[in-house]
């Protein structure tokens, strides 16, 4: 066991204690397989109406990659790609896992890890107009991540904008929700679910890094956009027999509006750890207002805090100085803030 404070990410955890006291209730209740279980189904339900989505589909996978994988290689064809932030997850952290499945990730210039409707536009539109575009791979997708690699938010101003250029010009919108519950739980975000469902055709509830064991819900708002959707899960080996324990969790975090609120915590402690950085002259070179935190580290004082304190490396920035990542969870126990906050 590591003795070090530990910021390295939001799932270094196990799972909510509300989720392990069902887990454990439900231990030897014996249910059908792949997601076919009444536990699933009841989640099913209680994301559909969280979303004010009746008529949606839902589907449980059990990671983020494994998710936008599967989700973005059925709903593009073979000569489409999707159009992502360059710091966009499958752009980067993914192993190229959406260029393997046949895809090209086509990556923007972004702000904070953030799309703006004109660049999707003006990245179809030179497309659409290039005499070799038969040549060319065509964009039919817009990927976004909310909150973003950066942990900054989409505003429902912002998404509805991006939303209506998609839908416009026949590109299909989806929405990597990973930290999605960081993003409900944050004072500044003004995007529900229920936007979510309005406005996408494709969008997933992370679990992993938001108090689940594992797993995400995909949630299709309109029934059968992806036809044969659980078919081709299970040809791309991503359909778990035991899916009623993922079933039973998000059955779990859809309780007495549990997702809703389970990021609070995270929110919280990151606000305690950005008002510290900021007082002691710490400069933060990314406005996000979530769970993640960007702070320029000297290299000494990196050296130094490295002694006692994990972090994630995101790229130097000169000579002296080092962009590294401070993230709290559902979890973060405010005394390990106080403890970082000292080190500081």
């Amino acid at each position: 066991m590591s003795e070090k404070l530990n910021f390295a990410s939001d799932y270094m955890e196990g799972a909510h204690p509300a989720l392990l006291q069902r887990l454990a209730e439900c231990n030897t209740v014996k249910s059908v397989g792949y997601g076919l279980d009444a536990f699933s189904e009841a989640a099913r339900e209680k994301i559909r109406t969280a979303c004010e989505a009746p008529g949606a589909d839902i589907f449980f996978l059990a990671g983020g990659t494994q998710t936008n994988a599967a989700v973005i290689s059925t709903m593009l064809r073979p000569w489409q790609g999707v159009i992502s932030a360059a710091s966009g997850h499958i752009s980067t952290h993914e192993a190229g896992a959406i260029e393997a499945g046949g895809h090209k990730v086509l990556a923007l210039a972004h702000v904070d890890g953030k799309l703006c409707a004109e660049e999707i536009l003006r990245c179809f539109r030179s497309w659409q107009e290039d005499g070799n575009r038969d040549h060319l791979v065509m964009p039919g997708m817009v990927y976004l991540s909310q909150p973003t690699e950066y942990g900054t938010l989409y505003s429902l101003a912002e998404l509805e904008a991006i939303s209506w250029v998609c839908h416009e010009n026949n590109l299909l919108l989806y929405v990597d929700g990973a930290r999605l519950a960081y993003a409900l739980a944050c004072p500044e975000n003004d995007v529900s679910l229920s936007d979510l469902a309005r406005l996408c055709d494709a969008f997933y509830i992370g679990g992993t890094k938001c108090g689940a064991l594992f797993g995400e819900a995909v949630v299709l708002p309109k029934h059968d956009t992806i036809p044969h959707f659980f078919t081709l899960i299970k040809q791309q080996g991503a359909l778990l027999a035991k899916g009623f324990v993922t079933g039973l969790q998000f059955d779990t975090l859809f309780t007495d509006e549990l997702y809703l609120r389970i990021g609070k915590n995270a929110i919280e402690t990151a606000d305690m750890l950005r008002r510290a950085l900021i007082e002691r002259g710490y400069v933060l070179p990314i406005a996000s207002p979530t769970n993640q935190l960007f702070v320029s580290l000297p290299d000494d004082k990196l050296q130094e805090l490295s002694e006692q304190v994990i972090m994630a490396y995101v790229e130097k920035l000169d000579e002296t100085h080092t962009l590294m990542r401070f993230c709290t969870s559902w979890a973060t126990e405010p005394e390990d803030v106080a403890a970082l906050i000292q080190l500081l």
